[in-house]
């Protein structure tokens, strides 16, 4: 081998690889988007108080064509839906609310029922304010975790960030009322 031609192999043997653009992964029959399979819908604001939870109701749109794994698949081996909320200081979430998903058959596997998401779905949050939280604007921020698929392939799981605002309404229980005790019982039973 010429030592040119050696040194143009070494050279190319010595850069980074780096992945294809989606352009050129996708084929004629599975196509990538580049913006990804699911897009957040508008978020309203809600409103809360001490002591008085509320429910934010976060909409996710899927594309056409594309199926996103549930929170609760019917196998171990498919990875599900998640979202991940990060409030700030004096916001607290609670319980996180996914919807049911529905079972599919793909042609290639009719005998496999998955548990998925297609067009748009609804996940439900409980969000509340600890009772020294000052009024005013909140926003919380989050990442819904999932993995889409069409009928003909599983990509790789993806992040969407999400987020939505709280307002904080002033409390109506002062922060230094004192705690509110039973009365001593009496340890005799009288009849």
């Amino acid at each position: 081998m010429k030592p040119n031609r050696l040194f143009l192999c070494l050279l190319l043997l010595s850069l980074p690889i780096l992945p294809a653009p989606a352009d050129e992964l996708s084929t004629g029959l599975i196509p990538v988007p580049s913006s990804g399979f699911v897009s957040a819908l508008p978020a309203p604001e809600i409103s809360v108080s001490a002591g008085r939870p509320a429910q934010v109701k976060l909409g996710f749109s899927i594309k056409s064509g594309y199926h996103i794994n549930s929170n609760r698949p019917n196998s171990e081996e498919q990875i599900p839906t998640k979202l991940r909320l990060d409030p700030p200081t004096d916001i607290g979430v609670g319980k996180v609310t996914y919807p049911e998903g529905t079972d599919l058959s793909l042609s290639f596997a009719p005998g496999v029922k998955l548990s998925v998401y297609s067009g748009e779905f609804t996940v439900l949050a409980s969000v509340s304010a600890v009772r020294t939280a000052t009024p005013g604007d909140y926003r919380v921020h989050g990442v819904l975790d999932y993995q889409a698929c069409s009928d003909h392939a599983c990509y790789p799981p993806r992040h969407l960030p999400v987020s939505f605002d709280v307002k904080v309404l002033r409390s109506h229980i002062p922060a230094d009322r004192p705690h509110v005790h039973n009365p001593p019982q009496s340890p005799h039973i009288h009849n």
